[in-house]
């Protein structure tokens, strides 16, 4: 669901010139040196209202993070935040997932991190998922060897089709689970996944390896996607059952 737009945006943006790119291409090819010098390059796909963010830039200060949004709403909260908190190593972007190779060399991102993307559950809009080999072929074109991906989702259905995709482009898989707080909360939380999980919401998350073999946009055609209603695919009756009973709980 879209934001409604915050008052006095315009205002509030310009604070915020410090950390908001204008013309984030210009970077390409030497994002680490631009800022002072970094050991890497990080990228998050739609940093929200960044509490993500500010604490992962502040966990890791040797590594460059750009968040990338495309709701300015949202955006100027996470970088309010960022200034807040005087972080200096993470910068901006106004847009979405489709400048990546505008934005950045071939080999030029460590990791990318992807939280909770829209699952567009009809079959016929798979293509738009994040995880679909379109977006996939993206992210490992500007990856560098063994970079990786981080991605995490509430939604059981979309994580384990995107396993598969993630499996039959190339990518090497990493501790791969449905339950990833059944232990305990591990590693840095979003606002959404905060929420989720006080409502006893499971959380699912991988690590997705850009090995050798994964496929990349010089790959040639991206193969069709069929009969991929999420609605098909594995967890989805448990998915509804524990959505069903956090909802008799809020009315109970």
């Amino acid at each position: 669901m879209r934001m409604r737009r915050k008052p006095n945006l315009e205002p509030r943006l310009e604070k915020c010139a410090s950390v908001l790119l204008d013309e984030p291409a210009g970077y390409r090819g030497r994002w680490r040196e631009s800022f002072g010098t970094y050991e890497a390059v990080h990228v998050e796909l739609g940093c929200g209202k960044g509490r993500f963010t500010a604490d992962v830039a502040e966990a890791f200060p040797g590594v460059l993070l750009v968040a990338i949004e495309r709701d300015p709403s949202a955006l100027v909260m996470a970088m309010e935040l960022a200034l807040a908190r005087g972080l200096g190593n993470v910068r901006f972007i106004l847009g979405d997932v489709g400048m990546l190779g505008e934005l950045f060399a071939p080999g030029e991102v460590g990791r990318i991190y992807l939280n909770f993307p829209d699952p567009w559950p009809k079959s016929r809009d798979a293509k738009l998922r994040l995880t679909a080999p379109n977006f996939l072929r993206r992210y490992a074109s500007v990856l560098s060897e063994n970079g990786e991906l981080h991605f995490k989702t509430d939604n059981t259905p979309l994580f384990d089709w995107s396993v598969e995709q993630f499996s039959a482009e190339g990518w090497e898989l990493h501790d791969v689970t449905h339950d990833l707080h059944a232990n305990g909360l591990v590693g840095i939380l979003t606002g959404y996944e905060a929420k989720f999980v006080s409502q006893g919401m499971k959380i699912n998350r991988l690590a997705a390896v850009r090995v050798g073999k994964a496929k990349t946009l010089a790959d040639g055609e991206v193969p069709r996607l069929r009969n991929a209603s999420l609605c098909d695919a594995r967890g989805y009756e448990e998915s509804l059952e524990t959505n069903a009973k956090n909802r008799e709980k809020e009315r109970s």
